[in-house]
């Protein structure tokens, strides 16, 4: 059997794309409000939107544990992988990747695990490469250099409403979350070396989606791209995207994908969040 190719709720791949590439996706776990779930599977987007509009919230997000992982690498290697490839969201945002090497370590060099230095389909995207590499008969170095080669080629901008659910979960700090309120500010962000920063600043929401646009037209450049767009509580600002995306980037577009954030990207997020993550193709 090929490679088995992991990841986790965080990286918002449409069901179906899942399903062909015979992924598996861990859930991390949210509490909203004092209500606990599994991310995708008893929590929902329509939950944390639900959640996170109300005046007084509380969001907080943990990782899965270390058993979790290699519960289900022990299960793919008694049922026939040849090994497990396991790639997860930036180790700056959250502990899973270091919950998932905590738990390889007790498979040696069977299990190699990614940190893809982004989420949504920044993730998304690298996991889709390793299990095109896997399909295709590679050994565990070689899809683990698939999904490496996929993470240099991805790039991830998002719009948010306002910088506080940021803030408040501890991913920005309070003077980036004041430069970003003052003046009524709207803050795009970007993510270097895995981190969310502060990329650009606009006034209203609608020079926040064609800023976007912008953004992810410059990190195209001249290659032929994939292109994911998520939201939250925000259907028609996706579609903006997707349909001025398509104008500009033309024939060197190939696949769209549109989902919507899950609980864990929104309780630190929030509300109107827009996301845009270009994959350059290989050459």
């Amino acid at each position: 059997m090929p490679v088995a190719v992991v990841t986790d709720s965080t990286a918002y791949l449409p069901p179906e794309l899942v399903r062909a590439h015979r992924l598996t996706v861990v859930p991390l776990t949210v509490v909203l409000n004092g209500a606990e779930g599994r991310e995708g599977v008893e929590t929902f987007p329509d939950d944390a939107a639900r959640a996170l509009s109300g005046r007084r919230v509380s969001a907080s997000t943990s990782r899965p544990a270390p058993e979790q992982f290699a519960q289900v690498y022990r299960e793919r290697l008694a049922t026939g992988a040849a090994g497990v490839l396991s790639v997860h969201l930036s180790a700056e945002l959250s502990g899973t990747v270091e919950a998932a090497r905590l738990a390889a370590a007790e498979f040696g060099d069977r299990v190699a695990v990614v940190d893809s230095r982004s989420t949504g389909m920044g993730l998304g995207f690298p996991a889709l490469a390793a299990a095109a590499a896997a399909a295709e008969g590679a050994d565990l170095s070689g899809v683990r250099q698939a999904a490496v080669d996929a993470i240099a080629r991805t790039t991830i901008f998002f719009y948010v409403d306002t910088l506080e659910f940021l803030r408040r979960g501890g991913r920005i700090n309070a003077a980036e979350a004041l430069l970003g309120t003052a003046l009524s500010v709207k803050p795009i962000m970007h993510m270097p070396d895995g981190t969310i920063a502060l990329r650009d600043k606009v006034r209203t929401a609608s020079r926040g989606v064609a800023r976007l646009v912008d953004l992810a037209v410059e990190a195209a450049g001249d290659a032929e791209v994939d292109l994911a767009v998520h939201h939250l509580a925000a259907p028609q600002r996706a579609e903006q995207l997707v349909a001025a995306l398509t104008e500009r980037l033309g024939a060197r577009l190939h696949d769209t994908y549109v989902t919507e954030a899950g609980a864990v990207v929104a309780a630190h997020a929030g509300p109107g969040l827009a996301c845009v993550v270009i994959h350059r193709r290989p050459s």
